[in-house]
């Protein structure tokens, strides 16, 4: 099933480089990569991108088909935007089907749009894998905590993106049980229309709706019995400090950076 290949929220551990520069420097530099994903357009631009990625990768450590898992839940979506690119862009046909035209700049388009979303699920799936929860707020807190100062509760949304993250694959694996018990049940959930299908989902929801609920409910009791008030005054076991680690990484982010738009500023 693809419930079961989403790997973002997943932490792997391990001692790569990407597991042990601060958290503030690898939520930075992936909003800053996929931006970067985003603006570029030439094929050069894509493969220097494509090899990037790749690059990160490896120096994770992260097993490479771990990493393509969290692609095949997003093949549909892929389908459908390739799809709206080859028969709805405008451009030099490739052949015609009556009134269905294929274009080649449609096809190109498409091809783009796929190595993108690509590119984005495993830059942003690297951070959850190499970067605890605990760490993860921390660094996010540490981020929104000079907009305090105009009212941002900046420990509260880093709790609450860290609790959403550490909740992804609590829910991915309490959906697959449901969707294998109502399978032996008799439930179908792989043939018939797209309608029957989103109709066979619904016993799937309601007991995933109620599940969740009440794994909320169980986790404020938890956290009220330890008489958690927010942020204030809290002490953190750990600190997260920067090194020359990070230093380092952000001067290859901001090396390549420039060597994949030099193309752009000497032409």
């Amino acid at each position: 099933m693809m419930i079961g290949n989403i790997t973002l929220g997943q932490y792997i551990p391990g001692n790569s480089i990407l597991h042990r520069i601060d958290p503030r420097t690898k939520i930075f530099w992936t909003a800053l990569l996929m931006v970067v994903t985003f603006l570029i357009s030439t094929w050069a631009e894509y493969v220097m991108m494509g090899a990037f990625v790749l690059m990160l990768l490896l120096v994770s450590g992260v097993p490479i088909k771990q990493s393509i898992k969290g692609i095949k839940p997003l093949l549909f979506i892929l389908a459908i935007t390739a799809i709206l690119n080859i028969f709805f862009t405008g451009g030099t046909p490739v052949f015609e089907i009556g009134p269905v035209k294929v274009t080649y700049e449609g096809i190109i388009a498409a091809v783009k749009l796929f190595l993108r979303l690509v590119m984005l699920v495993i830059t942003a799936s690297l951070v959850t894998i190499t970067t605890t929860p605990m760490t993860m707020t921390d660094g996010i807190e540490k981020l929104l905590k000079p907009f305090e100062k105009i009212g941002v509760p900046s420990h509260e949304i880093a709790m609450m993106m860290s609790i959403a993250l550490r909740f992804i694959p609590t829910l991915l694996d309490e959906t697959d049980r449901i969707m294998k018990a109502q399978a032996s049940r008799g439930a179908n959930f792989d043939t018939g229309s797209i309608f029957s299908r989103i109709k066979s989902f619904i016993p799937v929801l309601v007991p995933l709706f109620v599940s969740a609920f009440k794994r909320a409910d169980e986790l404020a009791e938890a956290m009220e019995s330890r008489c958690y008030r927010g942020g204030k005054g809290r002490t953190r076991l750990k600190e997260i400090h920067y090194t020359r680690l990070d230093l380092f990484v952000s001067m290859v982010g901001i090396a390549f950076i420039g060597v994949l738009f030099s193309g752009r500023i000497f032409l």
